[in-house]
């Protein structure tokens, strides 16, 4: 990755997964690279995990599961729009500026690992949807029926990536004056 607006912050990047937990996982499949769009759960690190984890679900019928610890990437994009060269101070510069794209951007690298356990799947299931349905109506698992929770949970393969290692680029103009900066800043909002 270009290191000019490269970030080292774990935290930040935790963040920015956190905040935009639909990652694209990338992978090697039959005819050649797939891309499956998933929304995951980021574990933080452990004694056994020093990167963190990334759990999410997927149906039995999607074969991402079947990669069983295969090398794979998950991009997780942020914050991201274009900035016109006439937000910036065209005067000043000659001239010479062009049009550009400001965006943040997480690259998680680690193993895929599916896993077959009911129990699991469905505290995975619980959790993602309670993080995400307490900023709604607030529904929950528990609302639908027994059987079609079950059924559905039967019908479901968990995965676990553990991350071997964090790549993020989070270019905001930094590269730009302070006024150019507030400028493009203002025009995102």
């Amino acid at each position: 990755m270009q290191t000019q607006f490269a970030t080292a912050s774990q935290a930040d990047m935790f963040h920015l997964m956190t905040e935009h937990p639909l990652g694209a996982l990338v992978r090697m499949g039959a005819d050649g690279l797939q891309a499956d769009h998933i929304p995951f759960e980021l574990v933080p690190p452990s004694a056994d995990a020093p990167c963190g984890l990334l759990r999410a679900h997927v149906g039995r019928a999607n074969p991402v599961w079947q990669a069983g610890d295969a090398q794979v990437l998950v991009l997780f994009q942020g914050a991201s729009g274009y900035v016109s060269p006439l937000l910036y101070d065209v005067e000043a510069a000659g001239g010479r500026v062009v049009p550009t794209w400001n965006y943040t951007v997480v690259h998680a690298h680690g193993r895929l690992r599916a896993i077959d356990d009911p129990a699991w799947i469905l505290a995975q299931m619980t959790r993602l949807t309670r993080r995400h349905e307490d900023a709604h109506a607030g529904w929950k698992v528990e609302d639908a029926p027994p059987e079609f929770i079950d059924r559905i949970v039967r019908t479901t393969v968990g995965i676990e990536i553990a991350i071997d290692r964090l790549e993020a680029k989070f270019k905001m103009s930094q590269n730009r004056t302070a006024a150019d900066r507030a400028r493009v800043l203002a025009a995102m909002e």
